[in-house]
């Protein structure tokens, strides 16, 4: 199984010392967006809607992935499963993970 880049964002969100990470593989449309005299590079899907979300849900220094992602690292890393979370603009509860540490 081949994975493609997963989508990564890591915010602030907690305070110095407290980046909260999250992870989402999936398809999004990625280019330049906007208007002469003013254009953002940026990404936009439902992927990047997910990889947000998991950030919203993130405490202190978790690493959020969905199964999707786990799939392509879990001989890499140790995941805890969380309770299946309903996200704000995805209309099914979605599994996800915390990655708890790099296996050896």
């Amino acid at each position: 199984m081949t994975c493609g880049k997963p989508v990564v964002k890591t915010t602030d969100k907690g305070g110095p010392g407290n980046g909260v990470d999250k992870i989402a593989q999936g398809f999004a449309t990625i280019g330049a967006i906007g208007f002469e005299g003013r254009r953002d590079y940026s990404a936009i899907g439902t992927v990047s809607n997910l990889a947000s979300r998991l950030c919203d849900e993130a405490k202190g220094c978790e690493i959020l992935i969905t199964q999707k992602v786990l799939s392509c690292i879990d001989g890499l890393v140790e995941a805890e499963p969380l309770k299946p979370l309903t996200l704000k603009g995805l209309a099914h509860p979605v599994p996800a993970f915390n990655i708890v540490r790099l296996k050896t």
